[in-house]
């Protein structure tokens, strides 16, 4: 019932994403934003009134900015005792403008409030991936986590945890490592989870309550090599060599209004419809023609913020749209 649940709903939106492709402008090359930030740069989200932030490390600090790229502070506002952060490994800022950091160094995501003083830090195992929700709920996912995403609350309560663990390994051990992936939200609460390891780029889309909505292989042209190496060192891997897995998705994220998703793939960008069905794609490079491959991604309306360190972050806009980014 569910897998015909999926179908339909796939059915429906069809139409939609159709019209979203045959009206989409072509997208311009890449341009530098935000100058301030460069190598270490690891996570950009928008928030509440235009404005942005930036995780960074060293210093594992983030970075506030208005609309026109101008820096207006830093987060935590006290970077000391139990605000501080150790190594932030994934950002993001909820409705309210409050700001959660997963920070892989300390086991802990830490919520500050929009001021920058610290809300709440809720102990988590090495997280990686950092989401909120609303009703003062985030999920996270990180190293070794099975299943996949947990939820709590500001108190530090599990509230839920979901996500089976793709069969990527016969080894446990070997499979939960190939399981880490990329966790992003939309703004009716639904979790995705981006397997970074999978030989076919594979997405899941769940409700915030933890229920499968899809299950989605995205077809990404020209990344056979990747996805053939990803495989052999996962054979390898079973025959005892040390294992040293490649991302084949290095980077990911959802238009949170659109549900539309965006994906890369060393230095392909690729855009997709809310169903899977790609959209349009880039080859990564910088003004200098340098090649670019994403480590992190955010989306708005007819844009997309690329980020890689150490290189900076850069922006792609639609042809006709202006920018309103520094």
């Amino acid at each position: 019932m569910q897998r015909i649940a999926q179908l339909l709903l796939a059915l429906l939106l069809a139409p939609v994403a159709l019209a979203r492709a045959q009206t989409a402008a072509p997208l311009d090359p890449p341009q530098r934003v935000f100058p301030d930030t460069g190598p270490g740069v690891r996570a950009l989200r928008g928030g509440p009134g235009g404005r942005y932030y930036v995780l960074t490390a060293p210093g594992s600090t983030v970075l506030v900015f208005d609309g026109a790229g101008k820096k207006l502070g830093q987060i935590p506002a006290q970077p000391t005792g139990a605000a501080a952060i150790v190594f932030g490994a994934a950002l993001d800022v909820d409705r309210a403008g409050r700001v959660y950091v997963a920070d892989r160094g300390g086991n802990v995501v830490l919520i500050y409030s929009p001021e920058g003083t610290l809300v709440a830090r809720v102990a988590v195992a090495a997280p990686v991936g950092v989401a909120a929700l609303p009703d003062d709920e985030f999920a996270v996912c990180g190293f070794n986590a099975d299943p996949l995403i947990s939820v709590y609350d500001f108190h530090g309560t599990l509230l839920r945890n979901f996500g089976s663990l793709a069969e990527l390994a016969d080894d446990p051990a070997l499979n939960r490592r190939l399981n880490l992936g990329s966790l992003a939200s939309d703004a009716a609460g639904n979790l995705y989870f981006a397997f970074a390891y999978a030989p076919d780029p594979t997405v899941r889309k769940y409700d915030r309550f933890g229920y499968l909505v899809s299950e989605m292989v995205l077809p990404i042209a020209g990344i056979e090599d990747v996805s053939n190496e990803a495989r052999a060192e996962i054979d390898r891997a079973a025959q005892g060599a040390v294992v040293s897995p490649h991302p084949v998705i290095s980077a990911f994220t959802v238009d949170a209004a659109s549900q539309e998703l965006w994906v890369a793939a060393g230095d392909e960008l690729v855009h997709f419809d809310a169903t899977g069905r790609p959209l349009e794609s880039a080859r990564g490079r910088t003004p200098e023609g340098a090649r670019l491959d994403p480590t992190f991604l955010f989306a708005e309306p007819d844009r997309v913020f690329v980020g890689a360190d150490p290189l900076g972050i850069y922006e792609l806009t639609r042809s006709g749209h202006v920018s309103r980014a520094p």
